[in-house]
């Protein structure tokens, strides 16, 4: 089963503020949409709160919700206590890629056992609180790279990196 982590992260690593996108990227919604579709989708607690309560469970996606809380309910989705075990639900199920999802914790344990790095890399520093982990890039292939230019509905311009671990 290949892991995978998938994020829109700008030039200094945002990728979150008050529980909630720094940006509006439509295209970049529908990207995340079409890569993780039909997949196990991993996140955290807190990125879970963060998805408005209308697009829980995320459709098409089995989810599965990391929390240390014995007693917390996400309705539709899978709850796990650690990653290892949200691994090994999508792996007993057959998963052939996951996507880790996000948020920061999540991401930070993700990162190091991760083989692909779906990014959305955004061509601009912006305000945050809540940050993607640094990583080596030079242990990664960049297996490829589509830019999508700032237009009247999207602010920023970005491009969509796929990298594959060395």
């Amino acid at each position: 089963m290949i892991i995978s982590l998938i994020a829109a992260v700008s030039k200094n690593r945002v990728i979150g503020r008050n529980n909630d996108l720094p940006w509006h990227l439509p295209d970049d919604m529908k990207y995340f949409m079409k890569t993780t579709s039909g997949h196990h989708v991993i996140m955290g607690r807190k990125n879970y709160q963060s998805i408005p309560e209308k697009f829980r469970p995320l459709p098409n996606r089995t989810n599965i919700v990391v929390t240390r809380q014995s007693i917390f309910e996400a309705p539709g989705c899978t709850i796990a206590n650690n990653i290892n075990e949200s691994l090994n639900i999508a792996r007993v199920a057959g998963e052939k890629e996951v996507f880790i999802i996000g948020g920061a914790e999540i991401y930070i344990e993700g990162i190091a056992i991760a083989e692909k790095l779906y990014l959305t890399e955004i061509n601009a520093t912006i305000n945050g609180d809540t940050y993607f982990p640094e990583f080596d890039k030079t242990k990664w292939i960049e297996e490829s790279r589509k830019h999508h230019a700032h237009d009247e509905r999207h602010h920023y311009s970005f491009d969509f990196v796929v990298y594959k671990r060395k």
